[in-house]
């Protein structure tokens, strides 16, 4: 039987429980990747080996962002 809820009169903190309990019900199933996920990652991995990308700390990356954005 289908679930429905107003999200318009969900309180925030009712939301994110809702989210919460979407997620551990959803973690007890397996869900195939799609393929383009895998070719994704994959070329992430050519990059990064390759020294085209590198990572960053988190916040260096928002320094970044921030910077970029202003």
């Amino acid at each position: 039987m289908p679930a429905t809820v107003d999200l318009q009169q969900m309180s925030t903190p009712e939301k994110l429980r809702l989210m919460e309990d979407l997620w551990v019900d959803l973690s007890k199933e397996t869900v195939a990747s799609p393929s383009w996920h895998g070719e994704i990652l994959a070329d992430r991995d050519r990059l990064i080996d390759s020294g085209e990308e590198k990572f960053v700390d988190w916040e260096t990356a928002k320094k970044l962002l921030r910077e970029e954005l202003q």
